[in-house]
């Protein structure tokens, strides 16, 4: 019989002339040679280690009953290993190798080195060569083959077998082209025309320059307080910026995280008005140089009429999207779409998105820089399956905290040509502002801060007596509002988990006390009994 030459794919003649160590030669001959007799030892070595299991569980009860609570020790949450360990060890690795025992004094213009060019660039070559002696090892490996069979006469049979290896073939290449069947319904049209059609359409918008660092929001300074009190505190608006980073702009920005972090397809932005929704969504575009397409339903409506007409505008999106990465699709009052009940009346029907937007997500891949972002301010009108279903994170911004308005206002108030002095008390004004959002607090400077008053400012200072009169005429987020949306985020799947895990905790640490607790009343009966003795 002749040897079997490896596929590329496995690596080739690289794979035969691999340098192993002694271990691994011992292995693969051990593997070869005793197959069978491993197995029966694993099979009863499997049996005996069961009833060692069986019988230190019991041992375990019985010390456990007997008062072993002290010996165990609570394990806790273990964060999983990052996926970016390997790549950093990696560099570490390649530092120690090449550059750390360097001695680079003299190299002060950093001039290259031709030696490294020299090994790499023969790495290279040695590859390209490798490749072309694999085709030619292989052809007469076939040659060869062929002869022998003829000279055996087993030339049928080898016809055969070739014919069931391409029939076998076509069929795997069957399945995948089953995978991957996706019509192209503009295949003559270049991307400049379709960008430049859905920018004439308006679903191609131009974002205002905004950062992601006019998100001004402080931390929260109570959360631990409040939950040692079993008040669960709404996440700070420092919070949802981070949050927006890591779920957003760094997958986006970068394709190594991209690739190495897990895939977020779709965030959902939930919040009160005002609450700077919108603007997040324009700043991860800015940050990260992304076009903005914007399918909100009073967006395209009338534009791309029918089912065809549906289906051209979600391939046009995600081909110049894919094309063009990185991409946001951005869809404004998304709980619209799965809304029970829409009155007749309203012209931009939400729900035409419902069905052919889903499907369309389910292709998006890794290698695929898009990122569906809805934002909604009344997430609870919606269906809560289907709205999970689409939107694989969920970011709730809540109304700002004392520590944010304070913020808020000062830098507000500057960025509007204000002049903060001792007679402006911001720290009044942002206990009084309980309630109100970002957008509520910049509509009242516009309204107060003037061309005129600006003007009167050296003679005449702010104070925070001004600013009452505009924010009177402004309803606020009531804490009703507030507790809806709490309500509304603990029923999704991850409110849920979060509940479930808090329960976990309660629970062991009730099963702690209790525990110590009878204890407790164990020894008062025993001082009770010799009392009385």
């Amino acid at each position: 019989k002749f040897p079997e030459y490896p596929d590329e794919d496995d690596g080739g003649s690289a794979l035969i002339f691999k340098e192993k160590s002694p271990e691994e030669l011992e292995a693969e001959l051990n593997d070869k040679d005793g197959d069978k007799k491993k197995k029966d030892k694993k099979g009863k070595k499997d049996k005996k280690d069961k009833k060692k299991d069986k019988k230190g569980k019991k041992d375990k009860k019985g010390k456990k009953g007997k008062g072993g609570d002290d010996e165990e020790e609570e394990e806790g949450w273990k964060m999983a290993e990052s996926s970016f360990v390997p790549s950093i060890n990696e560099g570490t690795d390649k530092y120690k190798s090449v550059w750390m025992t360097r001695d680079e004094k003299d190299n002060f213009s950093q001039k290259h080195d031709a030696e490294l060019i020299k090994e790499e660039k023969r790495k290279e070559v040695e590859e390209e060569i490798r490749i072309q002696v694999d085709e030619l090892m292989r052809a007469e490996l076939k040659n060869l083959k062929a002869a022998v069979d003829r000279d055996k006469g087993k030339k049928g049979k080898g016809k055969k077998s070739g014919k069931k290896k391409k029939k076998k073939g076509k069929k795997s290449g069957k399945k995948g082209k089953k995978k991957k069947k996706e019509k192209d319904l503009t295949p003559d049209r270049t991307i400049e025309s379709l960008y430049e059609e859905l920018v004439k359409e308006g679903i191609i918008v131009r974002c205002p320059q905004i950062r992601l660092s006019e998100f001004e929001g402080e931390y929260s300074y109570l959360g631990t307080t409040l939950r040692q009190a079993n008040i669960e505190p709404m996440p700070s608006l420092s919070d949802v910026r981070r949050l927006v980073t890591e779920f957003g702009i760094l997958p986006l920005g970068s394709q190594a995280v991209h690739e190495q972090a897990p895939l977020t397809k779709s965030i959902l932005l939930a919040g009160p008005r005002g609450t700077g929704k919108k603007m997040l969504v324009q700043a991860v575009c800015n940050e990260v140089g992304a076009n903005m397409f914007d399918l909100t339903a009073a967006n395209i409506a009338g534009k791309y009429p029918g089912k065809d007409g549906l289906k051209m505008l979600i391939h046009l999106v995600f081909k110049v999207g894919r094309e063009l990465q990185p991409s946001v699709i951005y869809i404004g009052d998304c709980e619209r779409m799965f809304k029970k009940k829409i009155p007749k009346t309203d012209p931009t029907d939400p729900k035409r998105l419902k069905k052919e937007l889903p499907k369309a997500m389910k292709g998006v891949k890794s290698d695929d820089r898009l990122l569906l972002v809805g934002t909604s301010r009344c997430p609870f009108d919606g269906e809560m399956k289907p709205l999970c279903s689409l939107y694989q994170r969920i970011i709730l911004i809540p109304r700002p905290d004392y520590a944010s308005r304070h913020l808020l206002w000062r830098r507000l108030i500057l960025k509007n040509n204000g002049v903060i002095t001792n007679t402006l008390d911001v720290s009044s004004l942002s206990k009084v502002t309980d309630g109100y959002t970002p957008g509520h607090m910049l509509t009242a400077i516009t309204q107060v801060l003037t061309e005129r008053r600006i003007q009167t400012l050296s003679k005449k200072p702010l104070q925070s007596v001004e600013f009452i009169a505009p924010l009177a005429r402004i309803d606020p987020i009531y804490k009703e509002e507030e507790e809806a949306f709490k309500g509304w985020y603990a029923k999704t799947p991850l409110g849920k988990k979060r509940a479930k895990a808090a329960q976990a905790d309660d629970d062991d640490g009730g099963g702690g006390k209790g525990g110590k607790g009878g204890k407790g009343k164990k020894g008062k009966k025993k001082g009770g009994k010799k009392k009385k003795k």
